[in-house]
């Protein structure tokens, strides 16, 4: 049986469609496979899945810098009576940073007004007073709509144990290795207390 030369090319067109539609749908399989980290369609993405400015202003990649870490993150203010806290925050920094806890602080204005400085002033203000060494970042605000994407994250989470707003200074949000939120932690809560201490080392044992 011999075919025209029209229904040659036809059956040549369709044979060459069907290749490139088999390349396409394994190129797909394969990249899908590469990114076994990408988060599925409308999940909410871990909690240092953010790109935030340190006290200098520099970028910092928290899923990155952070990796494999339990994370404490809390939002300060110089002027709080809560901001002796910051010699407890540093005693914790250096009895566990090296078991892998890091320390990151957010100063934020929202409550009180309570941290009306610049990030430059916060920063002299830290290093001097209670000799911080840990993690500080620029100011952020906390609260309202227009709050930063990782605290709108981080109280927005659907654990009700964890979720809702912040309602002052030195709330504090625990980060398991893994980037969940597994504890948060009111405002009175001391860095020094059972029941932060024991979060913190229940999440660095695992």
């Amino acid at each position: 049986m011999f075919c025209t030369t029209s229904l040659c090319s036809l059956s040549q067109l369709s044979l060459v469609v069907a290749l490139v539609a088999g390349v396409l749908s394994m190129t797909s399989f394969a990249s899908a496979q590469d990114a076994p980290n990408a988060p599925a369609p409308n999940a909410p993405a871990p909690a240092l899945r953010f790109v935030v400015k340190d006290i200098q202003g520099n970028n910092v990649d928290l899923a990155q810098k952070y990796a494999g870490k339990v994370v404490l993150i809390l939002n300060v203010a110089s002027r709080c009576g809560h901001t002796k806290q910051y010699t407890g925050l540093q005693k914790l920094h250096e009895q566990y940073a090296g078991q892998g806890l890091a320390v990151l602080s957010f100063p934020s204005n929202d409550f009180g007004g309570q941290e009306p400085g610049s990030e430059a002033d916060i920063l002299e203000f830290c290093q001097t007073k209670y000799d911080v060494t840990f993690d500080l970042f620029g100011k952020v605000k906390v609260k309202g709509t227009d709050a930063a994407p990782l605290f709108q994250y981080l109280t927005s989470t659907t654990d009700k144990t964890t979720a809702g707003p912040i309602k002052w200074n030195f709330e504090k949000f625990l980060i398991g290795k893994d980037g969940t939120v597994v504890a948060r932690f009111a405002s009175g809560v001391q860095p020094g207390s059972d029941e932060l201490v024991k979060a913190i080392e229940a999440e660095l044992a695992r």
